[in-house]
């Protein structure tokens, strides 16, 4: 999972350098100069989110989210979209044709997203991030000494009670649906623990009045803290009796913009059904090659049922559960497995492996519950800065069939996938690529189908060059996966337009998808908290290797495969239907 720190309002400050044609006449000039206002404004208006991407003009001052703020925001939405309106489109440059595609789809993005959805009314958890990631991203890389971050910290911690207020004002908290409120009552200490883990340490280098104020600031927040906690439980947890289903009409305006796809719901689900079987009978041909001969081992013929496919791939999988990590192993095993699988990358050249750090961390409390690990990628004006691949721990309190079941899951061979995915050769490097494309804007409006999908096309990468010796268990894992994304897609699907339960959910991850009880119920979870996200990861797949196979049916015997991956990701983040149009000539729509 690509963390996107505040959906759609990425915010980056004084930037004439990133947009050389802003002295220019005509029409590339006046984009530049749009460009350049947006991405100002947006850091004014978003000075959490403008910290994390590497603007740090701001970094004393919070985002305001009441409806003051809300239409303050409104207005320059739709001033934007007027001035890019004005724009002859076919005048620019193929590449600014695409940035203008992006900004305007982002515009709309935002203004349907605040006018129609209204998620400030019904999801504590966009204001309760904002909050908590405003003092991480100040907390997490050193782009300053630390005396600067930490004077912005104390101004920040100073304003959190009034944010919290204005979050309480907005919500409505009968619309609100009760895993968003329970998720946010049990992430809003993880605030406490940025303080105490990240910024308190090093309270020492302020001056004697400076830490004064820290400390002021800081036991302003622990009481703000704990009197949102007891809203949180008194007030909005008893109350929320929401929907979290989205429905059809909204969810289907939703997936254009967030996916930007050419692709319907219809067509992605026909897609998604369509994949699932052929990848489950691909995993049975793999099931019958490491049963054979084992004593047994349940029956694999060529033609089999249903039942017996089944049987034969969850047997299989039984051989890569075997071999799994302790409680205490996940984090070490992360680590191995990266650094192994950066090696083969170089070894084989497969794409370009960047110079840029990569640190593995365990995932920041706030962030905890939604998913098992993420990539957290420096901002485009800090590509100097590390990039984080941030794990999950077990929960304290899990039993030990919950442990053992969430292990069996992310066994060793899924951590192997695991760090492909979030790190080498996907997430991690891509967007290192992404990051020397000479487009700012391009790089804010990054597309996440883009980002996802090239993930999932990484793992298949790794195995098809066979990865770990060509062991048949990994190749069986990464098909598990593909699964995964299938079913992501189903499931978000199901849930928010066809009413899926609950049972039909946790049966379709556990035997369609082969995922393990722990797994499945979180997912449950993560889908229910969100919406359009989980099909990013089989649409941007499905897309990517449509453009792979046009690219190989163009070169024909000429094609190579490390200039083909580093052609695909020098384009930036945007959705691959520009990036083929870029690469292809193709047009720009």
């Amino acid at each position: 999972m690509y963390r996107r720190h505040f959906v759609a309002l990425m915010a980056l400050a004084p930037l004439a350098g990133s947009f050389p044609a802003l002295a220019q006449s005509g029409p590339a000039g006046d984009f530049a100069r749009l460009s350049k206002r947006y991405l100002d404004g947006m850091a004014r208006l978003h000075p959490g989110y403008a910290t994390a991407l590497g603007n740090h003009d701001y970094d004393d001052q919070v985002e305001d989210l009441s409806a003051v703020g809300r239409a303050r925001d409104a207005a320059f939405l739709r001033a934007t979209l007027a001035e890019l309106a004005a724009i002859p489109r076919a005048s620019l440059s193929r590449d600014d044709q695409v940035d203008a595609a992006l900004l305007d789809n982002d515009l709309r993005y935002q203004l349907w997203t605040l006018e129609v959805l209204q998620p400030f009314a019904w999801d504590p958890q966009g204001a309760a991030g904002t909050i908590s990631g405003g003092l991480y991203a100040l907390a997490a890389r050193d782009f300053a000494p630390w005396p600067q971050r930490l004077r912005s910290a104390t101004k920040r911690m100073e304003q959190v009670p009034v944010m919290f207020a204005q979050m309480r004002e907005s919500i409505v908290p009968a619309r609100v649906p009760a895993i968003y409120a329970t998720t946010v009552a049990k992430q809003n200490a993880g605030v406490l623990q940025i303080v105490d883990t990240m910024l308190a340490p090093h309270r020492a280098t302020l001056s004697r009045a400076d830490r004064a104020r820290f400390d002021r600031a800081v036991a302003t927040l622990k009481t703000a803290t704990a009197e949102q906690q007891r809203w949180l439980d008194t007030v909005l947890v008893p109350a929320a009796k929401g929907e979290f289903r989205l429905s059809p009409e909204l969810y289907d305006q939703k997936v254009k913009f967030a996916l930007l796809s050419p692709l319907s719901r219809t067509e992605i689900k026909a897609r998604a059904v369509k994949a699932a079987a052929e990848t489950r009978a691909e995993m049975y041909g793999l099931a019958r090659l490491v049963l054979r001969g084992r004593p047994k081992a349940p029956v694999t013929p060529a033609r089999p049922t249903p039942a017996q496919q089944q049987k034969a791939i969850e047997a299989a999988l039984e051989m890569s559960y075997a071999r799994r990590p302790n409680r205490s192993g996940v984090m070490a095993k992360a680590r191995s497995t990266l650094e192994q699988a950066t090696a083969f990358v170089r070894e084989k050249r497969l794409v370009r492996v960047p110079t840029t750090p990569v640190q593995i961390i365990e995932m920041p409390k706030f962030q905890q519950g939604v998913a098992v690990a993420y990539c957290d990628s420096p901002g485009p004006l800090e590509k100097h800065l590390g990039t984080f691949y941030a794990v999950s721990p077990i929960p304290a309190d899990w039993t030990e069939a919950q442990t053992t079941s969430f292990l069996r899951e992310y066994n060793d061979y899924m951590i192997h996938d695991l760090s492909i995915h979030e790190a080498m050769p996907g997430h991690y490097l891509q967007i290192a690529h992404s990051n020397e494309n000479k487009s700012v804007l391009r790089a804010v409006l990054s597309s996440g189908p883009f980002v996802e999908g090239w993930a999932v096309y990484a793992e298949r990468m790794m195995a098809d060059a066979d990865y770990l010796d060509g062991d048949p268990l990994f190749k069986l894992t990464v098909l598990k996966m593909r699964m995964r994304s299938i079913t992501n897609t189903l499931l978000d699907i199901g849930i928010h337009t066809e009413g899926l339960t609950e049972a039909q959910a946790m049966k379709l991850m556990m035997e369609g998808a082969f995922q393990q009880e722990r797994e499945a119920a979180g997912k449950w979870t993560r889908a229910r908290l969100g919406s359009t996200q989980l099909l990013s990861y089989f649409v941007g797949y499905s897309e990517h290797m449509d453009m792979r196979r046009e690219a190989e049916r163009r070169a024909g015997s000429k094609f190579d495969l490390m200039r083909y991956n580093d052609a695909a990701i020098s384009y930036g983040s945007p959705p691959v239907r520009f990036v083929r149009a870029l690469m292809f000539g193709e047009a720009i729509a």
